[in-house]
């Protein structure tokens, strides 16, 4: 299992409790300090960090003298467009003494739902991300509704991290970990170190939000693991209330991890090979060789196309003799395909009358 130090690539979320005092709905200033310093210390250590926060809704709320009980969705809204200023703003001041790049990033459920927007913020994280910019993703609570939203950052992050290839999941929560019942209830509750496997009775013992500030409890958190570890990628919960949360993990502090079978580059490999191809496209010899040594295939390498497909659609790649060599994600639908096959990239722009990506499948979105 990736440990702490150990992992590529981390996604960190931060939980509204931990980020914003709930009497006064100030930002806890001397807090974020302390994070920064552990990202700054990841960083440091050449991983790449994602940081998926809550906080923007709990600082609106304050700015605008809005209650701390659930607010109609109007209210949320605004208070997210006025949260969420201050929330980037604070993470830039946090990360700028470290030497690092802040960027917002704001999400909603579709975006990962469409395969088209799916795609556009994958590469857009590993764009900021090869730049050396530590993206803060946060849903875009000021155009959400209850019907197309995720609901809790806890979903968001592991999402985010299967999205992104991530090796770890950490989730700084109020709580230190997965319980056999409610700690807060039951005082011979004990919590799991390990789980290698989600049961029905983990499910059931499964609490609701506890903190008038944050959507998400217990039953959110099982969920986010499923969804990591199905994704190739671990997940850990631990307290993160104390002074730089990923230090105290990385000594050793109270904590559940969720431990994922696969790898992320193997888990989504078995996804793409899985899915139904919905077009082909005839690739040359020479483009056939390019993909056995790991590249990705460009249109100049493609002959012939058929289906109907959009971006971000399964095909099947075969060569000149009809054989399958690959399967992958296109990044063009099967229109635009036509008009830039047995095309130089350099004319995709020329063809299509805008600037598009290089690779018509990229490698990584691609199975052999």
């Amino acid at each position: 299992m990736a440990t702490l130090t150990e992992a590529k690539r981390l996604v960190i979320k931060i939980g509204s409790a931990l980020l914003v005092d709930r009497d006064t709905g100030a930002l806890k200033t001397d807090w974020l300090k302390g994070l920064a310093q552990d990202v700054a210390a990841a960083k440091g250590r050449g991983q790449d960090v994602i940081l998926v926060s809550s906080g923007s809704i709990a600082l609106g709320r304050g700015a605008l003298s809005l209650p701390t009980r659930a607010l109609p969705l109007e209210q949320s809204q605004a208070a997210a467009a006025v949260g969420q200023i201050r929330l980037a703003r604070a993470y830039e001041e946090a990360l700028a003494p470290h030497g690092i790049t802040a960027a917002q990033v704001l999400v909603t459920l579709e975006d990962s739902q469409d395969r088209r927007r799916y795609l556009n913020t994958r590469a857009t994280l590993e764009q900021l991300l090869s730049l050396g910019a530590v993206p803060i993703v946060n849903e875009n609570d000021t155009i959400a509704t209850d019907e197309i939203r995720y609901g809790d950052n806890d979903r968001l992050a592991a999402q985010v991290g299967v999205t992104i290839g991530a090796d770890l999941v950490v989730l700084l929560s109020d709580v230190d970990g997965l319980y056999t019942a409610n700690p807060a209830e039951d005082p011979d509750a004990t919590r799991f170190d390990v789980v290698n496997h989600i049961t029905p009775e983990m499910e059931a013992a499964a609490g609701d939000a506890g903190s008038g500030l944050s959507k998400g409890g217990m039953k959110t958190k099982l969920l986010a693991a499923r969804i990591s570890m199905a994704g190739g990628a671990h997940l850990v919960i631990t307290h993160g209330a104390q002074s730089r949360p990923l230090s105290a993990l990385e000594a050793g502090a109270n904590a559940t991890w969720f431990t994922a079978q696969d790898d992320p580059k193997t888990a989504r490999k078995r996804w793409i090979a899985a899915m139904k191809p919905t077009g082909t496209l005839t690739l040359d010899a020479g483009a056939a060789r390019a993909l056995g040594s790991g590249k990705s295939l460009l249109p100049a390498g493609v002959s012939a196309i058929s289906g109907n497909f959009g971006r971000g659609d399964p095909v099947q790649l075969v060569d000149m003799a009809g054989q399958t060599v690959a399967y992958g994600l296109t990044r063009y639908s099967s229109d635009e395909a036509q008009k830039i096959k047995g095309q130089h990239s350099s004319e995709i722009e020329a063809l299509l009358g805008y600037p598009g990506r290089a690779a018509l499948v990229h490698r990584d979105d691609m199975v052999l």
